[in-house]
């Protein structure tokens, strides 16, 4: 991937920040389908919680992502 979108790199940021994933949507593992949108939320240790969508082909890379985060 030669630029990274918006969703990873907030994503990979909060992960350095000690935040979690607490819910993806639709489930990354649940289907390869084509998704148009996919909704990432996290719980921070300040008690926080972060939401980051992404659109299109974004959502798809931002999939790809979280798959090789959790692996």
């Amino acid at each position: 991937m030669s630029s990274l979108f918006d969703s990873i790199s907030k994503l990979k940021n909060l992960l350095d920040a000690n935040c979690k994933i607490e819910k993806v949507q639709p489930a990354v593992f649940a289907s390869d389908a084509e998704v148009n949108i996919v909704i990432v939320t996290l719980s921070c240790p300040d008690g926080k919680t972060q939401t980051i969508k992404a659109y299109r082909d974004e959502a798809q890379a931002l999939r790809e992502f979280i798959k090789h985060v959790a692996s």
